[in-house]
């Protein structure tokens, strides 16, 4: 049966490594599998009823993130940050745009920040092999961006709501290796590019959106404080992530609902929180809903715990541990394999005596921050290993071998200087 699992699981998982190549969206996979997973092993309704509300709590809780983005982004208050973008001289937007994407993907999705930046790329950047310069360096930026904060990514929200990680923790630790792992492609690449752009025309979407350039700016505040008001949240009610968020958006919610009361627009030129909520996509919810579902299998039928136990004997080092974890993430989604390690090595809840080695496995032991750092920017060593690099890729067709050839060392070399940051830090 454990076989059979396994066998059942991988198989699942290259379907969804070549959904362009299949053509079957990698949702459909993961809820196949979810399911099909759960019918061949014994289990309670208990068991079922426990890792569905562990799923439930980050389903809920990205429902609320996207939702809070895409109200912003429908009001272009992206567009506020970008407009402000006026060199023509390439290096220095190259810079520009890496550490704008870098500080967005902290606080916002990766994908929601690499579409954003690649949009505005097109407006400033003609020549498409310079925008694939562009374009993978703020994959780069994007997933460094997000390892560093507890909601800048997927995992690093899977690590946080399981108390795996706490807030404060993780900008200290892991916001220096995260910047270096960035600043070494960057610095690379920047001798590749050459003279200035183009001038480009910009028009104001204020008309079209029949809001004013102030309301635009406080929409753009309310979203990304409503962003950061949730560790702030936990932190002093130690109530779980996803009723931080909800209340966030409960507020946004009531905010629209005014705004819209006092302008008294056409029906067409109001956008109200139902209608941004069938803009969310919903099918990435649903992806992660069937593959952290079947990860859960695998941890009922104790094959992670082999697993776990095999990884010990056979490496016994956290760094390698991990780093073994980020060369995996650059071809398969970091989120199933987080959720794997999740329940490889249970968290560590004691105050007695440990050994040093299991001290790492402690709220904000180094396996927790180190995974966080290695799953999230070891995706960014092969474009389809993240999801900013397959959109990224998919805008503005990038060649897979064009991306291996030119990005994949310089991404491996700001990968490892970041562990080795992250190790210095510690001795220190």
């Amino acid at each position: 049966m454990a076989l059979l699992l396994v066998i059942l699981f991988i198989s699942g998982y290259i379907l969804i490594a070549l959904e362009h190549q299949t053509g079957i969206n990698k949702s459909a996979i993961a809820l196949l599998l979810g399911t099909l997973l759960w019918t061949l092993i014994p289990h309670t309704d208990n068991e079922i009823i426990n890792h569905l509300g562990d799923t439930a709590e980050i389903l809920f809780y990205l429902l609320g993130a996207m939702t809070i983005v895409e109200w912003i982004d429908t009001h272009n208050g992206f567009t506020l940050i970008t407009d402000h973008i006026t060199t023509r001289n390439k290096r220095k937007l190259l810079w520009i745009i890496a550490l704008i994407t870098f500080i967005m993907s902290s606080v916002l999705d990766n994908l929601t920040t690499a579409i954003v930046m690649i949009m505005l790329l097109r407006r400033l950047v003609d020549e498409q092999r310079e925008r694939w310069i562009f374009g993978s360096i703020v994959i780069i930026a994007a997933n460094a961006g997000g390892a560093w904060t507890p909601i800048g990514d997927v995992t690093t929200i899977m690590l946080w709501i399981n108390d795996n990680i706490t807030s404060l923790n993780i900008i200290r630790h892991l916001f220096l290796p995260s910047l270096v792992s960035l600043i070494i492609p960057l610095t690379i690449t920047t001798y590749w590019l050459q003279g200035e752009t183009e001038p480009q025309q910009t028009t104001s979407t204020n008309t079209l959106l029949a809001i004013s350039h102030r309301e635009q700016i406080t929409i753009l505040i309310i979203g990304i404080a409503s962003l950061l008001f949730v560790p702030v949240f936990k932190e002093f009610t130690n109530l779980p992530p996803f009723m931080g968020i909800m209340l966030a958006l409960g507020g946004v919610w009531t905010y629209t609902e005014i705004l819209n009361r006092k302008r008294n627009l056409p029906p067409e030129k109001i956008h109200r929180i139902p209608s941004i909520l069938t803009k969310v996509d919903y099918s990435t919810l649903l992806f992660f809903l069937g593959i952290l579902m079947a990860v859960a299998t695998l941890q009922i039928a104790g094959i992670l715990d082999q697993m776990s136990t095999f990884l010990n004997n056979k490496i016994h080092n956290v760094y390698l541990i991990n780093m073994i974890i980020g060369f995996l993430s650059s071809v398969i989604d970091n989120v199933p394999l987080v959720a794997a390690a999740i329940g490889m090595y249970p968290l560590i809840h004691t105050s007695g005596t440990l050994s040093p080695y299991l001290m790492n496995f402690t709220t904000d032991g180094t396996f927790w921050e180190l995974l966080a750092y290695c799953a999230g920017i070891g995706g960014s060593i092969l474009i389809i290993g993240s999801a900013a690099g397959v959109v990224v890729m998919g805008m503005e067709r990038i060649n897979f071998m064009w991306y291996m050839k030119h990005i994949t060392w310089i991404a491996l070399l700001g990968y490892l200087a970041g562990i080795g940051v992250y190790y210095l830090q510690s001795l220190l």
